[in-house]
């Protein structure tokens, strides 16, 4: 294989030396000196502090991996439930510890999958679940009561929910029925993040963001064990923001969420230990790092002191962490287990409390199995071969750790004091606030990977003449014709009066904006009704939405 390595060079600063910066552009500068640390660091008043204990910039708990490893958690899902089943007790038989739904595009939209809107897509990026029938399916012969589940669906959050919740009371494990108070998990639910990066959405943003507070309240209630909203910063990065970017937005989504909770009535330390958070790690690793030990130490001091939290637990941000989606390259797509590595290290080292790693094929399409289980062992090689988990937060101190974690801090405090100004965070994005500062990092970004300013191995540089394709999964184009079968036998066997009768009561409690939706979407849920009706039955009294456009 022919390989080009022409170098081309960097931008030169004064007197001809090299102009470093970090991924996000922050200079670098040639050397860091305990000058750089944040003033008090070692005294009474430690910024840093130890781990364990506020404001936790070093780590949540105080012996972190020696005590107990990061749930290791690969995002999973394709075709059918029976097919993400199997792909599920894969995993699960190769040492996953615990489990990551990926939905389709029509699922994650609030289609169903005969909806004209999801032919060619139905299974194609994720797994189909139209109906209670497919979650019971989906997670056929797996105990909910003791594995941890993970589900990454926002706008239709709340019903995927009661899906989940009706599945498990009806048992689909040799253990039986399982009660929502011993479900443990996440579903993903940030719908703020939609409207900034993803784009995934059913209602207009105030309908949606009651949707989150009803889950919020519904889970503070009666899951005391599941986590009602992952604030999602991963999907943030990955439509190009910053490091600083995805910091910011991604806390202001978090403490906005917060005091709509405590709007409502909730006593914040009844519900903020379960809020938790989604993290990218991008290919900066230092950059990365210090992200996280930021996030860690201004939710801490919000929670502290804007919300009055009193409980420990309330200050500690605990976060997933997912290699970056878009730091991957369909050229030469070998080298991006060096990329899914070095970032997965940058999670570890900066805390994370679970971790998915990226396959090396995704850049082309969803992973095979060989794929997967390499970016499995990429963890488990990290976990018990490097010494990383030995001892608690190793890069703390480091003085160009430390002042990225300061600068980090500061760049945040600045986008909050910008979002104030317009009225707060959801304010901001129908403003398209975050949208447009996202919209001109990316840009910017690829202006300089286009300029081979930025290098990317395999793009811009040590390109190969006559590179081999590599097998890819194919998804068996008929197995949406047998969820289509799935979800017209699902409609055949149902009590259609039955079915007609939750939805208008649905419609009736969404016409009334202080009644909690949550038990009337888990009657939806237990009559059988697909995901595409309740939606439409919601949309009925919410409306829909179209995006401004940002130029």
């Amino acid at each position: 294989m022919a390989v080009s390595a022409k170098p081309p060079e960097r931008a030169q600063g004064k007197d001809g030396e090299k102009d470093f910066h970090t991924l996000s552009g922050e200079p670098v500068r040639e050397l860091y000196t305990p000058e750089d640390l944040p003033e008090g660091i070692g005294g009474a008043q430690d910024p840093i502090g130890r781990p364990g204990a506020y404001p936790f910039t070093r780590g949540i708990y105080e012996s972190m991996y020696r005590g107990r490893l990061w749930t290791m958690r690969q995002f999973a899902g394709f075709g059918t439930s029976e097919e993400t089943n199997e792909r599920f007790r894969y995993l699960l038989d190769h040492g996953q510890t615990g489990l990551s739904t990926a939905f389709d595009m029509p699922s994650l939209m609030g289609h169903d999958s005969d909806h004209a809107r999801s032919l060619g897509e139905v299974g194609r990026e994720g797994v189909a679940v139209d109906t209670l029938d497919d979650m019971q399916t989906l997670f056929g012969g797996i105990d909910l009561g003791d594995v941890s589940v993970s589900m990454t669906i926002n706008a239709p959050a709340a019903i995927m929910l009661a899906f989940y919740v009706a599945a498990a009371e009806a048992g689909t494990g040799a253990a039986g029925p399982v009660p929502p108070e011993r479900l443990s998990g996440t579903i993903q639910a940030d719908i703020l993040k939609e409207y900034i990066a993803q784009k995934e959405w059913c209602f207009p943003i105030d309908p949606a963001m009651r949707l989150c507070g009803d889950m919020i309240e519904w889970c503070t209630q009666r899951m005391p064990r599941w986590h009602p909203i992952s604030i999602s910063g991963y999907h943030i990065r990955e439509a190009g923001s910053t490091a600083q970017q995805e910091l910011a937005f991604t806390l202001k989504d978090g403490l906005t969420y917060v005091e709509q909770a405590v709007q409502r009535g909730l006593d914040v330390d009844d519900f903020a230990p379960r809020l938790s958070f989604f993290f990218n790690a991008q290919i900066d690793f230092f950059e990365e790092i210090a992200k996280y030990r930021a996030a860690r130490r201004i939710w801490a001091r919000e929670l502290k002191e804007s919300f009055g939290a009193k409980s420990p637990r309330s200050w500690q941000m605990r976060f997933h962490t997912q290699t970056a989606g878009v730091s991957l390259t369909a050229q030469q797509p070998l080298n991006n287990i060096v990329r899914t590595t070095v970032e997965a290290l940058a999670g570890v080292l900066g805390g994370t409390q679970s971790l998915h790693t990226n396959s090396y094929d995704e850049a082309l399409a969803l992973p095979t199995e060989e794929a997967v289980t390499i970016a499995l062992r990429t963890q488990q090689v990290i976990a018990h071969e490097t010494g990383v988990a030995s001892t608690v937060d190793p890069l703390g101190g480091s003085y160009f750790v430390e002042a990225l974690t300061d600068e980090m801090e500061q760049r945040s405090y600045e986008y909050f004091a910008k979002i104030d100004e317009l009225g707060g965070m959801v304010e901001a994005v129908k403003r398209n606030y975050p949208q447009r500062e996202i919209a001109d990092a990316a840009f910017t970004l690829q202006l300089q990977i286009d300029a081979a300013e930025r290098v990317v191995v395999g793009v811009n540089r040590y390109v190969a003449e006559d590179e081999q394709p590599i097998p890819t999964l194919r998804i068996d184009p008929t197995l949406e014709r047998k969820q289509l079968d799935r979800l017209q036998a699902a409609r055949a066997k149902r009590d259609g009066a039955a079915v007609e009768a939750v939805l208008a009561a649905l419609r009736e409690d969404a016409a009334h904006p202080r009644r909690n939706l949550m038990e009337p979407l888990l009657a939806c849920a237990r009559a059988h009704a697909s995901e595409g009706e309740i939606i439409e039955s919601l949309q009925q009294v919410f409306g829909d939405y179209t995006e401004t456009p940002v130029f």
